[in-house]
């Protein structure tokens, strides 16, 4: 059993997207690499892949687009991830509350998970053509003429392209990643937040070092479930129209006839450097946001 803070929705929603921006603020650059190494094309026998590594992305990047290249496609996530990181711990608050019989209920850590898969059904609207967009942006090199100006840009052509069914390619994909992802991250956060709680005391006296501990091992623990999935979405959403007519069964396919096993882990070294970071800052916004709400508007 875990104690299960009671916090209003409105304070949820307005909480949860100022921890989305600082997710996407400090975790953007290893974003774009993990996604380039993802859908590198894999090289012709005896040449050498475009890149060997996070490190050579990075530099590679930096070299032919300057630092601000490691943050290309950053527009988007920004737009979508202040709502969507509202609506994800909206979400988690609701699945709680749909599993709670009284308000002071306690949750055991599998209802937990519930809600917390709960809240990667309810971000998959806002999140599925935002990613679609971002990995776009992302797998442009440096060449003098781009397919994509920007998020606008690409919003446009996708929709001349294929309406709203081309905007949202990769949807199946991205709830097979998300929900039993967001389960996990969500009941990892608890479950390090109960136990870093000294006897005795409140999780809301927490210190900032063990909220960012808790959050950022939060981001591991996700990203151990959601790799795998995720990279089979990212090779779906960047692929030419129709080259993979049956959707992430033929990504899978093709990726264990000409990669095998070790594909779905491409960009796991950038994932893992990122996820840390990334969602100490978001849990510990989130909490900074719900603290500060508390006492402007304690009756909201």
């Amino acid at each position: 059993m875990t104690e299960t803070p009671t916090v209003s929705p409105v304070k949820t929603f307005l909480a949860g997207g100022f921890g989305g921006v600082c997710l996407v603020g400090a975790g953007q650059p290893l974003d774009t690499i993990k996604v380039r190494l993802q859908t590198m094309p894999v090289p012709p026998a005896g040449q050498a892949p475009r890149f060997t590594g996070t490190l050579d992305c990075a530099l590679q990047t930096i070299r032919n687009e300057g630092f601000f290249g490691l943050y290309k496609g950053m527009a988007a996530p920004i737009v979508g991830v202040t709502p969507m990181y509202a609506v994800c711990f909206l979400g988690f608050g609701i699945g709680k509350k749909l599993q709670m019989k009284h308000p002071d209920d306690e949750l055991t850590y599998p209802q937990l998970f519930a809600a917390g898969m709960l809240a990667g059904v309810f971000t998959t609207a806002i999140m599925a053509p935002g990613e679609r967009i971002k990995c776009l942006l992302q797998i442009q090199q440096s060449e003098k003429v781009k397919k994509y100006a920007g998020p606008i840009d690409v919003t446009k052509q996708l929709w001349k392209e294929g309406g709203i069914r081309s905007l949202y390619r990769g949807t199946a994909a991205t709830l097979l990643r998300d929900v039993p992802a967001t389960g996990t991250y969500f009941v990892t956060y608890e479950w390090f937040q109960h136990t870093l709680t000294p006897d005795g005391q409140s999780r809301a006296g927490l210190s900032p070092l063990r909220i960012l501990f808790a959050g950022g091992m939060a981001g591991v623990f996700n990203w151990v479930v959601a790799i795998a999935p995720d990279v089979l979405k990212s090779r779906l959403q960047t692929a030419p129209p129709g080259k993979y007519p049956n959707g992430i069964r033929s990504v899978f396919a093709e990726m264990m006839r000409t990669e095998g096993p070790r594909g779905l882990f491409k960009g796991l070294g950038p994932v893992m450097l990122r996820a840390f970071p990334a969602n100490a800052a978001c849990f510990l916004g989130y909490e900074v946001a719900i603290k500060l709400l508390n006492y402007v508007a304690p009756n909201l």
